[in-house]
């Protein structure tokens, strides 16, 4: 358990956020006095981006899978806003008629669990917007923080405490859900003989499925790995929880 219920005696200094970057996770620093600070979560800006290009896409797809058949081509709601999918429907089988009318739930049902992970995400960033606060602005006096996109992608931050520790796992949660549902999506396919992919030619195969598919492994295996490894260096450094009482013996 992350240790976070240590009363503050102040935010870590720039220097120390800075340090706390993606490649060296954040952890409960002790001052020079022997006192613990608040934990913190500095949250990376990759995945920052890519949470805030990759939930819309998410949902639109979800629309798309979700209001089936009204959404597919030829149907009232198709046009203009999944007209796309009238091409990736005869790519990928799975969007198009073949697997609805055999009543393939299976599309449907990794959107439900979709929806899920990106609440997740959205809690995420909703968590870093209104509580993070600029690495360099953590002291006494602090002067407001403007922020916004740039804020959000560029500026060195921080989140603190227990909300931090809840964001931190919420999205490490998300990215493994994400990650491991990809990978099943793949699994799918090769273990039914690439049943709705496989009378794509190779370049169609590779540039209109492999890769747009790749980026959900991609990512959200970064992600994995980068909040993996903060929540990891946070539990080496952890103070052991305080057990109250012994058990009774029967």
């Amino acid at each position: 358990m992350v240790s976070t219920r240590h009363h503050p005696t102040d935010f870590p200094s720039p220097a120390t956020a800075r340090a706390s970057s993606p490649s060296r996770p954040s952890t409960p620093s002790t001052s020079s006095n022997g006192s613990t600070k608040r934990w913190v979560h500095v949250p990376s800006g990759a995945i920052t981006l890519w949470l805030i290009v990759s939930v819309p896409l998410v949902l639109w797809d979800a629309g798309y899978v979700l209001l089936r058949p009204h959404s597919m081509p030829g149907n009232k709601l198709h046009s203009p806003i999944w007209t796309p999918y009238a091409l990736y429907g005869t790519i990928d089988y799975m969007y198009g008629w073949p697997a609805f009318n055999a009543r393939n739930g299976f599309t449907a049902a990794q959107t439900v669990l979709n929806l899920v992970e990106t609440a997740g995400y959205i809690y995420y960033l909703v968590i870093v917007y209104t509580h993070g606060v600029s690495a360099g602005n953590t002291g006494r006096g602090q002067r407001k923080t403007k922020k916004g996109l740039l804020w959000m992608l560029k500026e060195s931050k921080v989140v603190s405490g227990r909300t931090g520790a809840t964001a931190l796992l919420v999205a490490y949660s998300a990215c493994i859900m994400t990650l491991g549902k990809t990978i099943l999506y793949w699994l799918n396919e090769a273990f039914s003989g690439f049943d709705n992919i496989g009378h794509n030619d190779p370049w169609t195969l590779f540039f209109l499925w492999i890769i747009p598919n790749a980026l959900w492994i991609v990512f959200p295996g970064y992600g994995v790995y980068i909040l993996g490894s903060e929540i990891l260096a946070s539990l080496e450094s952890a103070v052991p929880r305080q057990r109250t009482g012994r058990p009774k013996l029967t």
